[in-house]
């Protein structure tokens, strides 16, 4: 037992641990934080007292190395920057239309929302004297036309979105919301009944030699009147500053009261490195589809962000959330991809414990990857939410802890609010159907899903293939998988899936093979037990169910398990898969 000097909290186990009364004390402790003994320890806390992240002690048991060797990385001006070449030469690049037309994909969208129910029906919006509590920054327009000046614009909107984001009482919509209007001709008016906006804030920059001059207005959602205008001339070297004082504005002109600290958060630049700052967007760009080359490649540009500004907090959790990704999808072996999670969310805490997307990604690992840690899990989102309110990711974690512990209702409202501030994400999309899965409404999943396949690829959620079993559509979902391994080779997501389709369809022979696959592909790593688990259990083979989970559990390999899958039914009743669920750390 150690007890940190700072909170007086006693920990326990073979832990890091993180006190965030002192941002840079870091202890060898524990899993577990006790405050007292009367304290819940699942309680919410509106402070985060502790953060602890278990990790594997001893040796690096890391079977399958990732390179990530150190290169030097080359900005192309006006366009993508090239990633260092490591890992971006070997991903496989997944084909995505991100210049597909505004209103089909916004209209797709709103549908997988409106879909479940009305959840949340359009507002009408009051007299322009309401004070407006909804805004969409879009992304600033390049006015001078010239590409080398891109980063500049996409930097000024993306630096008042987080900036905006942390406000009280503001809901702010997502930077991947408002970027899928770039380059579209569309008003406000249409962009706020879209986005279901009170406000919305439009900016161009201007470029005269070394000087920029921005333009912002504020647009009524309700009539398209103006609200409010202001033009900001700055040098470029101050371009990115430019946005703290137009945040205050904004902020003064909404009428909202804030307080010392959040007054501090709202001007707080993330890097003033340009570099740094393009190589993070394009690392993010990639992340979001969460598909292995497109992870790998994500890892490249974050790396190349972490050497413009080794203390770009938000470039090292973007780092973990992809080794996350990574590692609980079984593209790389789980216990490396925990690892590095743990590492690079580390350095984001001890960089910025004010920073809403570490919170996330300490809570990612602690839901990702068994045991999992839920009470852990549920402060640290609690602080991100704090934080930001408008955080999409943050609230799609909510989601995913609140199905780990069997609450499927308050699980659809995490998620559609998700959706409601980031209503173009297909993960987010997609992950909607996951409630109404394990309710056993395959009906209503099933139809989300196909209003979500025009926002990305699908098999994208591994939970999903339940609901094309559950629904009986063996045949066309087969063949669908096979048209999506031609994209995605070597994908064990898709090759599971077509496992458990197999078994599905009595057909064992084929099932075995798939087995016998993912079995070569895990090597002495048995990263790939839980899917071949679930082939198992598919065929009601318990006896084979079992003891993979058993073998992926002393692994350490066991990543995204839920309880109240259908598959899981056949082993339902049985005493072992009970002592199991405890071990995993989920209630019964």
């Amino acid at each position: 037992m150690k007890r940190c000097p700072e909170c007086r909290r006693d920990y326990y186990d073979d832990t890091l641990l993180y006190c965030l009364d002192d941002g840079n004390a870091l202890l060898e402790g524990p899993a577990t934080a006790r405050s007292g003994d009367d304290e819940p320890a699942t309680a919410i806390l509106s402070e985060p007292g502790a953060i602890a992240i278990g990790f594997r002690g001893g040796e690096d048991k890391t079977r399958q190395q990732v390179n990530t060797t150190d290169q030097t990385a080359i900005l192309h001006t006006g366009a993508e920057a090239e990633p260092p070449k490591s890992l971006g030469d070997a991903a496989e690049k997944q084909s995505f239309s991100a210049n597909r037309a505004a209103k089909p994909r916004m209209a797709i969208g709103l549908a997988v929302i409106l879909l479940i129910g009305g959840f949340f029906g359009y507002r009408y919006f009051a007299s322009s004297s309401k004070q407006i509590e909804s805004i969409a920054v879009m992304p600033f327009v390049n006015a001078t036309n010239d590409q080398n000046i891109d980063y500049l614009t996409e930097g000024i909107s993306d630096n008042i979105i987080n900036g905006l984001s942390g406000l009280p009482n503001l809901k702010v919509m997502s930077r991947n919301a408002v970027f899928h209007y770039k380059g579209a001709d569309v008003d406000a008016q249409f962009v706020a009944k879209e986005l279901k906006v009170q406000a919305v804030l439009t900016g161009r920059v201007t470029q005269r030699a070394d000087k920029i001059q921005v333009s912002v207005e504020l647009i009524s959602g309700q009539d398209n009147s103006h609200i409010w205008g202001q033009q900001y001339s700055r040098t470029v070297a101050e371009a990115f500053a430019v946005q703290e004082e137009i945040a205050k504005d904004i902020s003064e002109k909404l009428g909202i009261k804030l307080t010392g600290a959040e007054s501090q958060q709202l001007v707080k630049l993330p890097t003033e490195n340009i570099k740094a700052f393009q190589f993070y967007t394009q690392g993010r760009s990639y992340a979001q589809h969460r598909i292995r080359g497109d992870l790998l490649r994500a890892i490249d540009y974050y790396e190349g962000a972490i050497r413009e500004d080794n203390n770009y907090a938000l470039a090292y959790a973007g780092l973990a959330e992809a080794y996350s990704a990574l590692g609980v999808r079984g593209y790389i072996d789980p216990v490396e991809g925990r690892n590095k999670a743990v590492d690079a969310a580390r350095r984001a805490m001890v960089l910025d414990k004010n920073l809403a997307e570490a919170h996330v990604s300490i809570a990612q690992i602690a839901i990702l990857f068994a045991p999992y840690d839920l009470s852990l899990a549920e402060r640290e989102l609690a602080r991100a939410i704090e934080l930001n309110p408008s955080f999409a990711l943050a609230h799609l974690y909510v989601g995913l802890l609140r199905e780990r512990q069997g609450r499927f209702d308050d699980a659809l409202t995490a998620l559609l609010k998700a959706c409601e501030l980031d209503p173009f994400s297909p993960i987010f999309a997609r992950a909607v159907s996951v409630p109404y899965l394990f309710k056993r409404d395959y009906a209503r999943a099933l139809d989300i899903l196909k209003h979500a396949d025009e926002l990305g690829p699908a098999f994208i959620v591994p939970n999903e293939i339940g609901v094309y079993i559950q629904s009986g559509l063996l045949d066309e979902t087969l063949s669908r998988l096979e048209k999506a391994k031609q994209e995605r080779a070597n994908d064990p997501i898709l090759v599971s899936n077509t496992g458990m389709v197999y078994a599905a369809q009595k057909n064992r022979n084929e099932a075995l093979r798939i087995i016998k696959q993912l079995d070569e592909m895990s090597g002495p790593g048995l990263y790939q037990a839980h899917w071949i688990a679930k082939i198992y259990a598919t065929m009601n083979d318990k006896e084979a169910a079992l003891s993979w989970l058993e073998r992926g559990l002393t692994a350490g390999t066991i990543g995204d398990f839920y309880k109240d899958e259908p598959v899981w039914d056949p082993l339902r009743n049985d005493p072992r898969f009970k002592d199991l669920l405890k071990r995993i750390g989920l209630p019964e």
